[in-house]
């Protein structure tokens, strides 16, 4: 029987996970703060000055960040597993420090190409850092504490997701902004390389590990070792599952709300507001349901919420319409009927908290420690995948004709079979137990 888990307050005061904590939060908040920052600069600034097309501006810098994930991440897993994590973590944090100088300096000199070039070597370091952040939990806390680190961790990268899209947004375009800008983007790297000195040594178990830089070689004896692990298998399909339906959510929102809903950026930023805080909720919650233990007990349930939640959405929205005029947030809610689309999307993050947690601690508790940070690389190069595959089938189905809402319900309607997935990742688990 395991041990009760820590409370969420403790945990966040100790410092095998504070730091750690406060590192990962500075990094996707000021990730997330660049990368709207740019696209808000280019658009209603560079398009029109520079002569420059936005549409294609905007797909390819999001393209820049995620091509590293496939590039680089086989080679971060090896490094990671190789190397005292806590150590690669400052490394890493370090490196962003003089990237965060050349992108404040792209940001004054209102350079497309820099901006964009900059974004690449953004990708480049979260890449290095993401199997550091999932594979060093499991070397500094016991197994009954991984839900609640990980609730906090999704909890803490949605909402800097959310604070720094809106901070990159409002920032940028006042007087002096990409002054202030720039500025900030570098004090918070700095600060986050500092936070990273408060996180305790993780030495390696496999120091004599052979790195290799033959990326397609390495990716693809990565992919196939995963393969090789069922359960583990399992879980990084339902975690790629999760970013694939995030992606596809978040990107249209703003094309929902328009359409849609009639409404302007303010409703845009409820609704992000909404999907993050709900997020980050079923994550927390997750810790109370499960009492510390890593099970997949709740992972059908709340698997089937995404798919409830999303078919509803698609009943209770209007169809698409060409408003002459758009409403704000406060309209919005004070429609009564509109309450039926506020609670699909509090009910679908929540699911989606409720899902993605228990997912990241099963991944890590069933991975060999010497080979734990390789298979959370392995884990984000299917991620990145999923998300290209994501941002394609939308620009297909679209081009095809389909309505946002007819997107949600397909994306619905499939999630019935990751509901299967993971029924029967739950049943090996509890079978393993009974055994």
């Amino acid at each position: 029987m395991s041990k009760p888990s820590s409370s969420l307050l403790s945990l966040l005061g100790r410092r095998r996970f504070g730091p750690l904590f406060v590192t990962q939060f500075l990094g996707a908040f000021n990730d997330n703060m660049f990368k709207n920052a740019l696209a808000v600069l280019i658009t209603y600034r560079l398009a029109e000055a520079q002569g420059l097309d936005s549409k294609l501006w905007i797909p390819l810098a999001a393209g820049l960040f995620i091509l590293p994930f496939f590039l680089f991440s086989a080679t971060a897993g090896q490094l990671a597993d190789r190397h005292d994590k806590a150590r690669m973590i400052r490394w890493v944090k370090l490196a962003e420090i003089p990237i965060m100088l050349l992108g404040a300096l792209a940001l004054v000199a209102g350079s497309a190409e820099m901006l964009v070039g900059v974004l690449f070597l953004m990708g480049s370091q979260s890449s290095f850092f993401g199997p550091l952040k999932y594979g060093i939990l499991p070397d500094h806390l016991p197994d009954e504490d991984l839900i609640a680190a990980n609730g906090l961790v999704e909890t803490g990268t949605f909402l800097a997701i959310l604070l720094g899209t809106m901070a990159g947004a409002l920032l940028v375009v006042g007087d002096g902004g990409t002054v202030l800008m720039g500025a900030l983007v570098v004090g918070l790297a700095l600060a986050g390389w500092l936070s990273s000195r408060g996180i305790p040594p993780a030495p390696s178990t496999r120091p004599d590990l052979p790195v290799s830089y033959n990326l397609p070689l390495t990716t693809g004896r990565l992919l196939r070792d995963l393969s090789r692990e069922p359960v583990v298998m399992m879980a990084v399909l339902g975690i790629s599952w999760f970013w694939f339906l995030g992606a596809t959510y978040l990107t249209q929102f703003p094309t929902f709300t328009k359409f849609h809903i009639g409404g302007n950026e303010q409703v845009v930023t409820l609704f992000l507001s909404l999907f993050s805080i709900g997020i980050g909720a079923g994550s927390l919650l997750c810790n109370k349901l499960l009492g510390g233990r890593v099970r997949a007990r709740h992972l059908p349930l709340a698997a089937l919420g995404l798919s409830l939640f999303s078919a509803d959405l698609y009943f209770a929205s209007p169809d698409e319409t060409q408003y002459t005029s758009y409403m704000g947030a406060a309209a919005f809610l004070s429609e009564p009927g509109n309450w039926r689309i506020v609670a699909d999307m509090v009910g679908l993050s929540v699911a989606g908290g409720l899902f993605i947690v228990p997912l990241y601690a099963i991944m890590q508790t069933r991975t060999d420690p010497t080979h734990r940070a390789r298979t959370v690389a392995a884990n984000n190069v299917l991620n990145a995948l999923l998300m290209v595959t994501s941002a394609v089938a939308v620009l297909l189905l679209l081009d095809a004709g389909a309505t946002v809402t007819e997107l949600f319900a397909l994306v619905g309607i499939t999630n019935l079979m990751v509901v299967g997935l993971v029924w029967r990742l739950h049943r090996r688990l509890e079978n393993e137990k009974t055994a």
